[in-house]
């Protein structure tokens, strides 16, 4: 005689999500890269992430955006213009789109994460300016930016940061201090109202800033690089992951 037939095992769905994802128009024409790599790590589905180029607009409703990095933001965006020597590199349908983007998901408390460029633009949309070239305006500071034909590893780490206790970035690091990669000429002059500094770097330079509510985490470095073996970054991409399915649980979106 047999026994009483068990319940077939219940399986979790993990609801889906939309995540946007804005690089520059030479990374939008990868399939595949870090950015992409460290997300589906963190538990997203490579089809839930919808990649961004310069110019497009976000007309469909995101969970999660991530503002990679890039060419640099316009001055005329915090009041200024552009300074002789500044080298700068711009892209003004970059600039709409990030800037489109993040200010429909600052209006829906959308979970946000910035990396480098990224970082920048959430300071200047919320009303912050930048340093238009370290080199020149700030000669007294680390060296920030490597030549990229002469990096062959993104994953060196140049110089360290020191993270504020008590911030978002200090849970998710669980450290007073981490060593970053930097591919940077730009940076934060005066942060924007209501952005928590986070990190900086020995010479002072900002490095991480943030808000717990809405989430929004923007580092300077770039954690997309570091997360295959490096904890802090890859725990970096995990906190937005839950930031996410926590505010899509609550009816976000």
């Amino acid at each position: 005689m047999s026994g009483p037939r068990r319940a077939p095992a219940q399986t979790r769905t993990i609801p889906s999500v939309r995540i946007a994802l804005t690089l520059d128009r030479d990374a939008t024409a990868c399939e595949e890269n870090d950015y992409l790599a460290s997300l589906v790590a963190a538990g997203f589905r490579r089809e839930e992430i919808v990649v961004l180029p310069p110019g497009a607009l976000a007309d469909a409703e995101f969970d999660g955006i991530v503002i990679g990095g890039g060419c640099d933001v316009d001055p005329s965006r915090y009041g200024e213009t552009a300074r002789a020597g500044a080298h700068l590199e711009l892209d003004a349908a970059r600039d709409e789109t990030d800037f489109q983007l993040f200010e429909k998901a600052r209006r829906a408390r959308t979970p946000t994460l910035a990396i480098c460029r990224g970082l920048q633009v959430v300071n200047v949309a919320l009303g912050g300016t930048l340093v238009q070239d370290l080199p020149s305006q700030r000669p007294e500071a680390l060296a920030h930016q490597t030549d990229e034909s002469k990096r062959k590893d993104k994953a060196l780490r140049d110089h360290a940061v020191r993270i504020a206790p008590g911030t978002l970035l200090s849970g998710i690091a669980a450290a007073a201090e981490v060593e970053v990669n930097s591919r940077h000429h730009q940076a934060i002059a005066r942060p924007a109202p209501g952005l928590t500094v986070s990190a900086v770097a020995p010479d002072g330079v900002i490095e991480a800033v943030e808000t717990a509510e809405p989430w929004v985490l923007a580092v300077q470095w770039h954690p997309e690089n570091l997360s295959g073996a490096d904890a802090p970054s890859r725990r970096i991409f995990e906190a937005f992951a839950r930031a996410v399915r926590r505010s899509a649980g609550n009816g976000g979106r």
